[in-house]
């Protein structure tokens, strides 16, 4: 299972790569996107897939017995999935502020506007 999950890591993090090499600052913010998708995927394998009880104590044990699921994994990913969200809206304002004053979404015709 974890070949197939570095497989499919691998081929986000090159059609991020694509995305983000592109002229449209529409195809950049879309890369972004994919590449914080496969970092979140790549955190969640490196955390180990294993299927497991939550991750919680019983009175009176001072560790838990039996398999249990790693948290850390989960709650980065989770701030993970939150500033990736913020990041989006943000891009997402500015490229709309950006067509709108120089009506193009092209990096090339972005870079030689003076404004």
């Amino acid at each position: 299972m974890e070949n197939l999950f570095a497989f499919v890591i691998g081929g986000l993090y090159a059609t991020a790569l694509f995305m983000m090499l592109r002229r449209s600052i529409v195809k950049l913010v879309i890369g972004l996107m994919i590449l914080s998708n496969a970092a979140n995927l790549l955190i969640l394998t490196g955390g180990g897939l294993v299927r497991g009880a939550p991750p919680l104590i019983p009175d009176g044990l001072e560790r838990a017995t039996g398999p249990m699921a790693d948290p850390l994994p989960q709650a980065l990913i989770l701030t993970a999935i939150v500033i990736s969200f913020g990041v989006l809206a943000f891009a997402v304002v500015l490229i709309h502020r950006a067509y709108e004053v120089i009506g193009a979404d092209d990096m090339n015709e972005m870079k030689s506007t003076d404004l």
